[in-house]
């Protein structure tokens, strides 16, 4: 008799790497990094000030205005809070590593020499 396939488990094993079988390293960088910090606070300048620039000159300019709200949504990618993880992750990338081995995964500190 055959194993029925939707009854089957398999434990789950990670991705492996060519260099070390059985492990693996996550990307550096996160969803909402960039690559450098001066560019990820140049973005949330271009974004927070757009988004001010929205506001304060609506009563000069009437609801124009509000067509800066959406470079400023853009810049930030998609909220202030997607703007500040971002931010956190492109600051740590780098210097947290995640390794998985046989399905338990750790942090470790990366030191540069």
């Amino acid at each position: 008799m055959t194993p029925d396939p939707t009854t089957t488990t398999h434990p789950a094993t990670p991705r492996s790497t060519p260099n070390t079988p059985g492990t693996r390293d996550a990307s550096p960088r996160g969803g909402f990094a960039s690559a450098t910090v001066p560019r990820h606070l140049a973005r949330g300048a271009v974004g927070f000030g757009a988004l001010a620039g929205a506001l304060a000159l609506l009563p000069v300019t009437g609801p124009v205005s509000l067509l800066l709200a959406p470079v400023g949504l853009i810049a930030l990618r998609g909220c202030p809070m997607c703007w500040a993880i971002g931010l956190v992750e492109t600051v740590s990338a780098g210097r947290l590593r995640r390794s998985c081995t046989n399905g338990r995964c750790e942090l470790t500190h990366v030191t540069r020499s």
